[in-house]
Protein backbone atom coordinates (compact mmCIF):
# COMPACT_ATOMS: atom_id res chain seq x y z
CA UNK A 1 0.00 0.00 0.00
CA UNK A 2 1.15 3.49 -0.78
CA UNK A 3 1.72 6.15 1.82
CA UNK A 4 -1.02 8.38 0.25
CA UNK A 5 -3.70 5.96 1.28
CA UNK A 6 -2.53 5.77 4.87
CA UNK A 7 -4.93 7.62 7.22
CA UNK A 8 -3.40 9.65 10.06
CA UNK A 9 -4.00 8.42 13.54
CA UNK A 10 -5.71 11.08 15.70
CA UNK A 11 -5.25 10.78 19.46
CA UNK A 12 -7.71 12.78 21.62
CA UNK A 13 -6.64 13.40 25.21
CA UNK A 14 -9.23 14.64 27.70
CA UNK A 15 -8.07 16.49 30.74
CA UNK A 16 -9.84 15.70 33.97
CA UNK A 17 -11.86 18.74 35.18
CA UNK A 18 -12.06 19.94 38.76
CA UNK A 19 -14.33 22.94 38.08
CA UNK A 20 -16.76 21.91 40.78
CA UNK A 21 -14.25 22.82 43.44
CA UNK A 22 -14.03 26.40 42.17
CA UNK A 23 -17.76 27.03 41.81
CA UNK A 24 -19.85 29.39 43.99
CA UNK A 25 -22.64 27.07 45.10
CA UNK A 26 -20.97 26.42 48.44
CA UNK A 27 -21.07 30.12 49.30
CA UNK A 28 -24.86 30.18 49.16
CA UNK A 29 -25.09 27.13 51.40
CA UNK A 30 -22.61 28.62 53.85
CA UNK A 31 -24.51 31.92 53.96
CA UNK A 32 -27.74 30.08 54.73
CA UNK A 33 -26.01 28.18 57.51
CA UNK A 34 -24.58 31.36 59.08
CA UNK A 35 -27.98 33.08 58.88
CA UNK A 36 -29.67 30.15 60.57
CA UNK A 37 -27.06 30.11 63.34
CA UNK A 38 -27.43 33.86 63.90
CA UNK A 39 -31.19 33.52 64.13
CA UNK A 40 -30.79 30.70 66.63
CA UNK A 41 -28.48 32.76 68.84
CA UNK A 42 -30.84 35.76 68.70
CA UNK A 43 -33.77 33.59 69.79
CA UNK A 44 -31.74 32.08 72.63
CA UNK A 45 -30.65 35.57 73.74
CA UNK A 46 -34.19 36.93 73.67
CA UNK A 47 -35.49 34.04 75.73
CA UNK A 48 -33.23 35.11 78.60
CA UNK A 49 -33.72 38.89 78.15
CA UNK A 50 -36.00 41.25 80.07
CA UNK A 51 -39.40 42.39 78.85
CA UNK A 52 -38.01 45.85 78.08
CA UNK A 53 -35.45 44.44 75.65
CA UNK A 54 -38.05 42.18 74.06
CA UNK A 55 -40.36 45.14 73.42
CA UNK A 56 -37.47 47.14 71.97
CA UNK A 57 -36.51 44.36 69.57
CA UNK A 58 -40.15 43.83 68.58
CA UNK A 59 -40.52 47.56 67.95
CA UNK A 60 -37.48 47.54 65.68
CA UNK A 61 -38.82 44.70 63.55
CA UNK A 62 -42.22 46.40 63.35
CA UNK A 63 -40.65 49.67 62.21
CA UNK A 64 -36.96 49.30 61.25
CA UNK A 65 -36.64 52.84 59.86
CA UNK A 66 -38.28 54.46 62.88
CA UNK A 67 -40.72 56.52 60.78
CA UNK A 68 -43.96 55.38 62.39
CA UNK A 69 -44.06 58.38 64.74
CA UNK A 70 -43.51 60.75 61.83
CA UNK A 71 -46.34 59.18 59.89
CA UNK A 72 -48.62 59.06 62.92
CA UNK A 73 -49.25 55.33 62.77
CA UNK A 74 -49.53 52.99 65.71
CA UNK A 75 -47.63 49.76 66.30
CA UNK A 76 -50.77 47.77 66.95
CA UNK A 77 -51.53 47.37 63.27
CA UNK A 78 -55.18 48.34 63.80
CA UNK A 79 -55.13 50.86 60.95
CA UNK A 80 -56.03 53.80 63.23
CA UNK A 81 -53.56 56.68 63.22
CA UNK A 82 -52.50 58.53 66.35
CA UNK A 83 -53.51 61.85 64.84
CA UNK A 84 -56.97 60.50 64.09
CA UNK A 85 -57.40 59.34 67.68
CA UNK A 86 -56.37 62.75 69.00
CA UNK A 87 -58.66 64.52 66.58
CA UNK A 88 -61.61 62.37 67.63
CA UNK A 89 -60.97 63.08 71.32
CA UNK A 90 -60.77 66.83 70.69
CA UNK A 91 -63.95 66.72 68.60
CA UNK A 92 -65.80 65.04 71.46
CA UNK A 93 -64.53 67.65 73.92
CA UNK A 94 -65.52 70.48 71.56
CA UNK A 95 -69.08 69.15 71.16
CA UNK A 96 -69.41 68.61 74.90
CA UNK A 97 -68.32 72.17 75.72
CA UNK A 98 -70.64 73.64 73.10
CA UNK A 99 -73.55 71.61 74.48
CA UNK A 100 -72.79 72.78 78.04
CA UNK A 101 -72.71 76.41 76.92
CA UNK A 102 -76.03 76.09 75.05
CA UNK A 103 -77.60 74.49 78.11
CA UNK A 104 -77.02 77.66 80.18
CA UNK A 105 -79.16 80.61 79.24
CA UNK A 106 -76.70 83.18 80.57
CA UNK A 107 -73.92 81.78 78.41
CA UNK A 108 -76.05 80.98 75.37
CA UNK A 109 -76.41 84.70 74.72
CA UNK A 110 -72.61 84.96 74.57
CA UNK A 111 -72.12 82.08 72.14
CA UNK A 112 -70.88 84.48 69.44
CA UNK A 113 -68.13 85.65 71.80
CA UNK A 114 -66.96 82.06 72.45
CA UNK A 115 -65.02 80.34 69.70
CA UNK A 116 -63.84 76.73 70.03
CA UNK A 117 -61.62 75.49 67.22
CA UNK A 118 -59.28 72.55 66.64
CA UNK A 119 -55.77 73.50 65.58
CA UNK A 120 -52.60 71.44 64.98
CA UNK A 121 -51.51 72.39 68.52
CA UNK A 122 -54.74 71.25 70.16
CA UNK A 123 -58.16 72.61 71.12
CA UNK A 124 -58.25 76.41 71.31
CA UNK A 125 -60.97 78.15 73.33
CA UNK A 126 -61.15 81.92 72.76
CA UNK A 127 -63.20 84.38 74.80
CA UNK A 128 -63.74 87.45 72.61
CA UNK A 129 -64.48 90.82 74.14
CA UNK A 130 -67.02 93.35 72.89
CA UNK A 131 -66.84 97.13 72.89
CA UNK A 132 -68.26 97.43 76.40
CA UNK A 133 -66.55 94.33 77.77
CA UNK A 134 -68.02 90.85 78.10
CA UNK A 135 -65.81 88.65 80.23
CA UNK A 136 -63.66 91.37 81.80
CA UNK A 137 -64.47 94.82 83.02
CA UNK A 138 -63.40 97.46 80.53
CA UNK A 139 -59.71 98.32 80.89
CA UNK A 140 -59.32 95.99 83.88
CA UNK A 141 -58.18 92.46 84.65
CA UNK A 142 -61.21 91.93 86.91
CA UNK A 143 -63.53 89.20 85.61
CA UNK A 144 -67.20 89.90 85.10
CA UNK A 145 -69.98 87.60 86.27
CA UNK A 146 -70.25 86.03 82.82
CA UNK A 147 -66.49 85.48 82.68
CA UNK A 148 -66.45 83.81 86.08
CA UNK A 149 -69.34 81.52 85.16
CA UNK A 150 -67.79 80.48 81.86
CA UNK A 151 -64.35 79.82 83.34
CA UNK A 152 -65.91 77.78 86.14
CA UNK A 153 -67.69 75.68 83.48
CA UNK A 154 -64.45 75.20 81.56
CA UNK A 155 -62.58 74.24 84.72
CA UNK A 156 -65.09 71.47 85.49
CA UNK A 157 -64.33 69.88 82.10
CA UNK A 158 -60.63 70.65 81.73
CA UNK A 159 -59.66 69.31 85.14
CA UNK A 160 -60.53 65.77 84.00
CA UNK A 161 -58.08 65.89 81.07
CA UNK A 162 -54.42 64.82 81.16
CA UNK A 163 -53.52 67.52 78.61
CA UNK A 164 -51.48 70.57 79.53
CA UNK A 165 -53.05 74.02 79.27
CA UNK A 166 -51.63 77.23 77.84
CA UNK A 167 -53.36 80.55 78.62
CA UNK A 168 -52.77 83.63 76.47
CA UNK A 169 -53.92 87.22 76.89
CA UNK A 170 -54.35 89.63 73.94
CA UNK A 171 -55.38 93.27 73.57
CA UNK A 172 -56.11 95.61 70.68
CA UNK A 173 -53.80 98.40 69.50
CA UNK A 174 -55.51 101.13 71.56
CA UNK A 175 -52.98 102.43 74.12
CA UNK A 176 -53.70 102.07 77.80
CA UNK A 177 -53.89 105.73 78.87
CA UNK A 178 -55.06 105.60 82.49
CA UNK A 179 -51.59 105.11 83.93
CA UNK A 180 -48.28 105.74 82.23
CA UNK A 181 -46.69 102.88 84.18
CA UNK A 182 -49.30 100.33 83.04
CA UNK A 183 -49.57 99.25 79.40
CA UNK A 184 -51.25 96.65 77.25
CA UNK A 185 -48.44 94.25 78.11
CA UNK A 186 -49.37 94.25 81.78
CA UNK A 187 -53.10 94.19 81.01
CA UNK A 188 -52.88 91.14 78.72
CA UNK A 189 -50.67 89.27 81.16
CA UNK A 190 -52.86 90.15 84.16
CA UNK A 191 -56.02 89.01 82.38
CA UNK A 192 -54.43 85.68 81.45
CA UNK A 193 -53.20 85.26 85.01
CA UNK A 194 -56.67 86.05 86.40
CA UNK A 195 -58.11 83.31 84.17
CA UNK A 196 -55.45 80.92 85.41
CA UNK A 197 -56.32 81.60 89.06
CA UNK A 198 -60.04 81.02 88.49
CA UNK A 199 -59.42 77.80 86.53
CA UNK A 200 -57.22 76.43 89.29
CA UNK A 201 -59.80 77.47 91.88
CA UNK A 202 -62.30 75.40 89.87
CA UNK A 203 -60.23 72.23 90.11
CA UNK A 204 -57.57 72.48 87.39
CA UNK A 205 -54.32 70.99 88.67
CA UNK A 206 -51.45 73.26 89.62
CA UNK A 207 -49.10 71.57 87.16
CA UNK A 208 -51.69 71.40 84.37
CA UNK A 209 -51.27 75.06 83.41
CA UNK A 210 -47.75 75.07 82.02
CA UNK A 211 -47.56 78.60 80.60
CA UNK A 212 -49.32 81.95 81.03
CA UNK A 213 -48.50 84.63 78.45
CA UNK A 214 -49.40 88.18 77.60
CA UNK A 215 -49.04 89.20 73.94
CA UNK A 216 -50.49 92.74 74.11
CA UNK A 217 -51.36 93.70 70.50
CA UNK A 218 -48.62 91.64 68.82
CA UNK A 219 -50.97 88.86 67.61
CA UNK A 220 -54.10 90.59 66.38
CA UNK A 221 -57.11 88.49 65.48
CA UNK A 222 -58.36 91.08 62.95
CA UNK A 223 -55.17 92.42 61.40
CA UNK A 224 -57.06 94.68 59.01
CA UNK A 225 -58.52 96.56 62.00
CA UNK A 226 -56.11 96.72 64.95
CA UNK A 227 -58.74 98.49 67.06
CA UNK A 228 -61.43 95.83 66.60
CA UNK A 229 -62.85 94.82 70.01
CA UNK A 230 -62.47 91.10 69.20
CA UNK A 231 -58.71 91.56 69.30
CA UNK A 232 -59.14 91.78 73.07
CA UNK A 233 -59.44 88.13 73.98
CA UNK A 234 -58.29 85.29 76.21
CA UNK A 235 -57.15 82.02 74.60
CA UNK A 236 -57.06 78.70 76.46
CA UNK A 237 -55.18 76.05 74.51
CA UNK A 238 -55.68 72.37 75.40
CA UNK A 239 -52.36 71.13 74.04
CA UNK A 240 -51.75 67.86 72.26
CA UNK A 241 -49.30 65.52 73.95
CA UNK A 242 -46.70 66.02 71.20
CA UNK A 243 -47.55 69.55 70.05
CA UNK A 244 -44.54 71.88 69.88
CA UNK A 245 -44.37 75.07 71.86
CA UNK A 246 -45.66 78.12 69.98
CA UNK A 247 -43.35 80.90 68.91
CA UNK A 248 -42.26 83.11 71.81
CA UNK A 249 -41.67 86.20 69.63
CA UNK A 250 -43.47 89.21 71.09
CA UNK A 251 -44.78 87.36 74.12
CA UNK A 252 -44.52 88.32 77.75
CA UNK A 253 -44.27 85.16 79.83
CA UNK A 254 -45.65 85.24 83.35
CA UNK A 255 -44.06 82.40 85.27
CA UNK A 256 -43.86 83.99 88.72
CA UNK A 257 -41.72 86.60 90.49
CA UNK A 258 -38.08 86.87 89.51
CA UNK A 259 -35.65 84.93 91.62
CA UNK A 260 -33.92 87.03 94.27
CA UNK A 261 -30.16 86.68 94.71
CA UNK A 262 -29.31 84.62 97.73
CA UNK A 263 -26.99 86.13 100.37
CA UNK A 264 -23.63 84.44 100.83
CA UNK A 265 -23.61 81.62 103.34
CA UNK A 266 -22.18 82.46 106.76
CA UNK A 267 -20.37 79.63 108.55
CA UNK A 268 -21.64 78.48 111.91
CA UNK A 269 -20.10 80.03 114.97
CA UNK A 270 -18.84 83.54 115.46
CA UNK A 271 -19.20 85.84 112.44
CA UNK A 272 -16.00 87.03 110.80
CA UNK A 273 -14.46 90.12 112.33
CA UNK A 274 -14.45 93.34 110.40
CA UNK A 275 -11.06 94.21 109.02
CA UNK A 276 -9.32 97.10 110.73
CA UNK A 277 -6.16 99.02 109.84
CA UNK A 278 -6.04 97.28 106.49
CA UNK A 279 -5.61 93.80 108.02
CA UNK A 280 -7.77 90.92 106.73
CA UNK A 281 -10.22 89.23 109.15
CA UNK A 282 -8.88 86.29 111.09
CA UNK A 283 -11.54 83.90 109.75
CA UNK A 284 -10.72 84.62 106.12
CA UNK A 285 -8.13 82.43 104.37
CA UNK A 286 -4.79 83.95 103.55
CA UNK A 287 -4.22 85.21 100.08
CA UNK A 288 -2.65 82.75 97.74
CA UNK A 289 0.94 83.59 96.78
CA UNK A 290 1.41 85.20 93.43
CA UNK A 291 2.75 82.83 90.77
CA UNK A 292 6.34 83.35 89.75
CA UNK A 293 6.81 85.25 86.49
CA UNK A 294 7.67 83.08 83.49
CA UNK A 295 11.36 82.66 82.78
CA UNK A 296 12.87 84.55 79.92
CA UNK A 297 13.87 82.65 76.74
CA UNK A 298 17.57 83.05 77.53
CA UNK A 299 17.12 81.61 81.01
CA UNK A 300 15.11 78.70 79.63
CA UNK A 301 17.79 78.00 77.00
CA UNK A 302 20.61 78.01 79.55
CA UNK A 303 18.72 75.64 81.80
CA UNK A 304 18.06 73.30 78.87
CA UNK A 305 21.77 73.29 77.92
CA UNK A 306 22.74 72.48 81.51
CA UNK A 307 20.38 69.49 81.56
CA UNK A 308 21.68 68.25 78.20
CA UNK A 309 25.28 68.58 79.44
CA UNK A 310 24.53 66.33 82.39
CA UNK A 311 23.16 63.69 80.02
CA UNK A 312 26.35 63.55 77.87
CA UNK A 313 28.51 60.45 78.49
CA UNK A 314 31.70 61.07 80.43
CA UNK A 315 34.80 60.19 78.31
CA UNK A 316 37.01 57.49 79.67
CA UNK A 317 40.52 58.46 80.71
Amino acid sequence: MSSAKTQPIVIVKKKGGHGGHHGGAWKVAYADFVTAMMSLFIVLWLMNSSDKIKKAVAGYFNDPKGTANLLGTTMNGNGITVEQERSDALQKLKKKLEAEIRARKELEKLSKQIEITITPEGLRIELLETKNGTFYESGSARLSASGQELLALLASELKTLPNDLLIEGHTDAAPYSQDTGYSNWELSADRANAARRLLQAGGVRQDQVTQVRGYADQMLRVKSNPYDPSNRRISILVKNASSPLPNLTGAQTVDGPPAQPRPPAVPAGNPPQVAQSGQPPADLPAKAPKPAPPASPSTQASGLLARLTKLEPVPKK
